[in-house]
This record gives C-alpha cells, sequence and structure tokens, in this order.
C-alpha cells in the first residue's frame, strides 16, 4: 500500500468520526441519519450524470450494498439513543476488521502478509478495548447487541462495496449509483416507519444532517476507491482508526470521560497501524 493510499485512508476515517459526531449532536438520531441519507442521495443524482451506467453484472452487488448499508445506519442509529460516541462508536467499529479479516480468508482474492494480519488484529483488540467500559462503568447494555449488528453491516458492506466497485471497473459508477439508491431507499423506509413528521422543521438540524451527508460521502468515496488498489481487508481495518478521532470528539466537544483506559487503547490501535504500514 502506496504512502497516498495509507494517508488517503487515515483522512477518510476522521471524515468518517467527524459526520458520526454531528448524528450524535442531533435531537433524533434516525431522524440524523435518514438527512444524511437524502444528502447521500443527491450527490449521486449529481454523479450519475458523469459516470458511466452499471453493468448488469454490477447489479447484484448494488443490491447487496443496498441491504448492508441499510443494517448498518439502522442499527447505528439505534444505539446511538442508548449510549456514547466513545462507545457505541469503538464497539459498531471495532469488530467490523475482524470480521471481514475472517470472511476475507474464504472469499477474498486479496494477498496479506502475515505481519498485517497481525496488525489487523491489534487494531481491531485496540478498539474493542475502547469500548469495555460499558461493562466496567455502569453504563447501559441495551447498545451492545444494535452495535454489534451495526458492525455486521460494516463488515458486510466493506465486503460488497470492494468487490462490487472491481467489478464494476470504476468506482465513482458504483459509488453513484449506491448513493443514489441507497440513500434514497434508506429516507424512504424511515419516512414510512414514522411518517413525515421525522423531517425536521428547523433549518439548523438540516444543515447538521445534510453536512453530515456530504462529509460521509466524501469520506466513503476515498475508501471504495482504496479498496479498488489496496486489498480490502486492509483498507477496512485501518479506516477504523476512525475510532481514536471518535473518542477525541466525544472528550472535546461531548464532555465523555477521557480515562486511563481509553488512552492505552488508543495507543494500542496505533501499534496496530505501525504493524499494517511496515
Amino acid at each position: 500500500m502506496s504512502l497516498f493510499v495509507f494517508t488517503a485512508i487515515l483522512f477518510a476515517a476522521f471524515l468518517h468520526a467527524s459526520w458520526n459526531g454531528l448524528i450524535k449532536l442531533g435531537p433524533d438520531k434516525l431522524q440524523g441519519i435518514i438527512l444524511l441519507s437524502l444528502a447521500h442521495a443527491l450527490v449521486g443524482l449529481a454523479m450519475v450524470f458523469t459516470f458511466p451506467l452499471p453493468s448488469v453484472q454490477t447489479l447484484p452487488w448494488l443490491a447487496g450494498a443496498v441491504v448492508f448499508h441499510g443494517i448498518y445506519k439502522g442499527f447505528l442509529a439505534a444505539a446511538y439513543g442508548h449510549g456514547d460516541l466513545s462507545r457505541v462508536y469503538p464497539i459498531a467499529r471495532g469488530t467490523a476488521p475482524v470480521m471481514v479479516l475472517a470472511v476475507g480468508f474464504v472469499l477474498l482474492p486479496d494477498q496479506i502478509a502475515p505481519l498485517q494480519v497481525a496488525g489487523i488484529l491489534v487494531l481491531g483488540l485496540g478498539i474493542l478495548l475502547m469500548a469495555r467500559g460499558i461493562f466496567r462503568n455502569g453504563e447501559s447494555t441495551k447498545m451492545l447487541p444494535l452495535a454489534v449488528m451495526s458492525a455486521v453491516g460494516t463488515a458486510g458492506y466493506s465486503i460488497v462495496d470492494g468487490l462490487g466497485a472491481r467489478v464494476a471497473g470504476n468506482a465513482g459508477s458504483f459509488v453513484a449509483w449506491l448513493y443514489l439508491i441507497d440513500g434514497t431507499v434508506f429516507a424512504l423506509w424511515g419516512i414510512s416507519r414514522q411518517g413525515l413528521g421525522v423531517l425536521p422543521r428547523s433549518a439548523r438540524v438540516w444543515g447538521i444532517g445534510l453536512s453530515a451527508g456530504f462529509i460521509s460521502a466524501v469520506a466513503f468515496g476515498i475508501v471504495v476507491w482504496a479498496m479498488t488498489v489496496a486489498p480490502i481487508a486492509l483498507v477496512a481495518a485501518l479506516r477504523e482508526t476512525s475510532v481514536v478521532f471518535a473518542v477525541m470528539i466525544g472528550v472535546v466537544f461531548f464532555k465523555e470521560t477521557a480515562d486511563r483506559g481509553k488512552l492505552i487503547s488508543a495507543a494500542v490501535i496505533v501499534a496496530g497501524i505501525i504493524l499494517i504500514r511496515i
């Protein structure tokens, strides 16, 4: 993996943590995800006029991606209703790289060096250590199964998106149609569940949600492109360094506790990054 690709993925990780912070800031988490999805649909609509139509071979991958993205976003919104950003995010994101690695040994054609496998495992361990406070600090456990299911969605779309973009032969084309279809489907699903009343009346809330969506679109586009030029499991692992950024955002902006355990966990995550990059 080149230094340019490596740096681009870390930048995408920062953007990913940032949009999650914006969603957490909003008063209604599902509402925030719906607005984010609407922003994705708008970005996708603009992009489809620039990139070629997806091939027939790409359609099953797009359908699978929409399903996994829906699982990810739906359970993430529910989890944020029960826990802090610095707890939900590590669980939701931390287990996904190890899932991708396990499935990748069977399904993915990429070759990963033993040291990089070790880096992924260390990275996953550090992220999960971030979340252990849910048991030690008496926090609500209701978010745990929700966050784990969100991780299943993350692992699923990481694999499907990466392979789908390769099949498409054009990452921009795949991303454009995924944004348009997934954003539209999820927004309509959310509105069907709660009615049009789920859409905010406040211009500020609209601004927060749409801003989160546009930031997310940029972050995700970088990651899908990276998966076409680097091993999917490595990209999936490196993007989860966003956990460190999420903890920083949680501490600085949401006044969440920055205990010694979080700092140790951050050091473990950095060690995993070094192993992957060596």
